[in-house]
């Protein structure tokens, strides 16, 4: 099964649905994340099939941290713990399958992991 942390008004989020759906017959897990939060102990999960810490995984540009956490210095817990208050700063979209990770960005490269 491969699953997908999505956001249904996001472009990039469903050019990546539309590939995963085009290219393999699996079961596709649809999370809209913003309704469905990521608990802490899932995004420590899904930072570790990333490889990556929980200030990498924010999106920067959202206009909530840039006016209440950019140029804060947070311990890797603080972050995750913004990110299940503030799920819009999780990256997205995440694809996971067979215990690896990945943020599609650009979408093709969810091509790469379903292979």
């Amino acid at each position: 099964m491969i699953r997908i942390y999505h956001k249904a008004n996001c472009s990039t989020s469903l050019e990546t649905l539309r590939l995963l759906k085009q290219n393999t017959k699996e079961q596709v897990e649809v999370i809209e994340y913003l309704t469905a939060t990521p608990t802490a102990k899932e995004l420590k999960e899904i930072l570790k099939m990333l490889g990556m810490k929980a200030l990498d995984f924010l999106r920067k540009k959202e206009p909530l941290y840039k006016e209440k956490y950019e140029g804060k210095n947070l311990t890797e817990a603080q972050w995750i713990k913004v990110m299940t208050e503030h799920p819009i700063l999780i990256e997205r979209p995440v694809i996971i399958k067979d215990g690896k990770a990945i943020i599609a960005r650009p979408p093709e490269k969810v091509l790469e992991l379903i292979k």
